[in-house]
């Protein structure tokens, strides 16, 4: 049997990058998967390669109401959440009397309350499932290097956004040890992804270091050994950069 057969992950931003490389790696493992993103003909590709172990969800994760209703519509379609996956994310990075302001309200909305709603209208679930025939159930958040200290001029609120969900990862992981509800936050640098190649970040990196870009799948692996550790074991954060990458 697979190391997840029988559980429900929830992955939001599942419609490329980190997202759709840890839906495809938990399913690997037997998990059923509900995809949620904003990008409907993407998640629906992806759910037409993984078969009938993904489920697709529309959904904007800035979006409170909305989330807390496909939250509650996966418990009930899927036969309920033990794993939850805060993958969405969005990123801006320019000197700061440079930024548009509402960017940097996109990165609040979306790194941090997006966290926040889908983590709150999860909860509940997470922790009936603990309860569960497995024992334990886990949220796993995809923060940055950024969120440990700020590397560079220009990472300003990018950083802010992933210094929060580090505290907020830590407050829950002392409230929910008790549910066995493991809380776990995974730190990437370089990975190539849109918001890298955006922001011209995995360009530089692969003329400049032949060992200074990760694979989305290097990040989905992380997430996949937090998941699958016994219950007795939580790895709360694991910190994952390129080899050459300095800082």
């Amino acid at each position: 049997m697979s190391t997840l057969e029988g559980t429900t992950a929830v992955v939001t931003g599942a419609s490329s990058g980190i997202g759709e490389a840890t839906a495809r790696a938990l399913a690997g493992q037997g998990a059923r998967v509900a995809l949620l993103a904003r990008r409907r003909d993407r998640l629906e590709a992806l759910a037409g390669e993984l078969g009938e172990r993904a489920a697709v969800y529309e959904v904007d994760v800035t979006d409170d109401d909305a989330v807390a209703t496909v939250i509650a519509g996966v418990a009930r379609d899927l036969g309920g959440i033990d794993i939850l996956v805060n993958n969405a994310g969005y990123g801006s990075m320019n000197p700061a009397a440079e930024s548009d302001l509402a960017e940097w309200r996109r990165m609040v909305e979306v790194n941090v309350n997006g966290v926040l709603g889908t983590t709150h209208a999860a909860l509940e679930h997470l922790a009936a499932a603990a309860k569960g025939p497995r024992g334990v159930a886990d949220v796993v958040t995809i923060s940055s290097v950024a969120g440990r200290k700020v590397a560079f001029p220009g990472a300003n609120v990018y950083a802010a956004t992933k210094h929060a969900v580090g505290a907020f990862s830590e407050a829950l992981r002392q409230e929910l040890g008790a549910r066995h509800v493991r809380v776990g936050l995974v730190e990437p640098g370089l990975v190539r992804s849109e918001l890298t190649e955006g922001n011209g970040a995995a360009q530089d990196a692969e003329q400049s270091q032949e060992l200074g870009l990760m694979e989305p799948e290097d990040i989905a692996d992380a997430v996949v050994h937090m998941v699958t550790r016994p219950r007795r074991a939580a790895v709360n954060e694991m910190l994952v950069r390129p080899t050459e990458q300095a800082r």
